[in-house]
């Protein structure tokens, strides 16, 4: 069987379970989401059963690092009126920082390169963002899909128009968060069994495959960087669109 890059994204069933007609099997994908959810658990729950320390340690350094950075991001997006949804948008982040980057170990599995994930988890937060519009404002939520100072002959078209882009946040959160991860991965695959092909044909390709790894190491690290990046836009987008909701900008 010939691989290719994309195997890596393959979906396997590790416990099957099916009822009637449903398929509701435990997969590689839950797998790798459980064990993001579980490692950033057990770390925060290590860090701060005690209390933490005055001096932190490097682990509490790193977790009051992401609570600081989260709560800045709140405060300079929405303001004071976001810091009842800071529990959520810290959640996110985490949540997709730990999904990111444990999906850069070797032969892991990076749930985040699919879009049934990235899409379900965009859309979720879309409906949620919109029900907090229209319980802060009721029907004055509507007005959002207006400009102010636009001429009223071109209402129609702009509130069609408004209404598309709205909506597509919703699209357009989800496929940004799975190409990105995908294209990334699939590029370094793609690079790695270049390389490896290089080095087993020996001789002068095995000296030259030196370039392929050299690159294949550089492309990781920045993937890292990716994956951390990644996260930061799906969180501040979030926090974005929670400011449209509440103060109607």
């Amino acid at each position: 069987m010939i691989s290719t890059p994309l195997e890596q994204f393959t979906i396997s069933s590790i416990i099957p379970l099916h009822i009637g007609k449903y398929y509701f099997s435990f997969t590689n994908s839950s797998l790798y989401l459980f064990l993001a959810i579980g490692t950033a658990g057990l770390l925060f729950h290590f860090v701060t059963q005690n209390g933490g320390f005055l001096v932190p340690s490097r682990w509490q350094s790193l977790v009051e690092m992401i609570y600081e950075f989260v709560r800045s991001l709140i405060q300079e997006q929405i303001g004071a009126k976001g810091r009842k949804y800071f529990p959520i948008v810290f959640t996110l982040f985490v949540f997709l920082l730990f999904t990111n980057l444990i999906g850069m170990i070797p032969y892991s599995f990076t749930a985040t390169s699919h879009l049934a994930v990235t899409f379900g988890l965009s859309l979720s937060l879309f409906i949620a963002i919109t029900i907090i519009g229209f319980q802060i404002h009721g029907l004055h939520f509507f007005s959002f899909l207006l400009p102010k100072g636009a001429p009223l002959i071109l209402a129609p078209l702009l509130v069609v128009l408004e209404l598309v882009s709205y909506c597509f946040r919703a699209i357009s959160l989800g496929v940004r968060l799975f190409a990105n991860m995908m294209a990334g991965h699939t590029l370094v695959k793609i690079l790695s069994g270049f390389a490896w092909t290089m080095l087993s044909v020996g001789g002068a390709l095995s000296v030259a495959s030196v370039f392929p790894f050299a690159v294949v190491f550089a492309l990781t690290g920045l993937e890292i960087g990716v994956a951390c990046l990644q996260a930061y836009v799906f969180t501040i987008l979030i926090c974005i669109y929670l400011n449209d909701a509440i103060n109607l900008h």
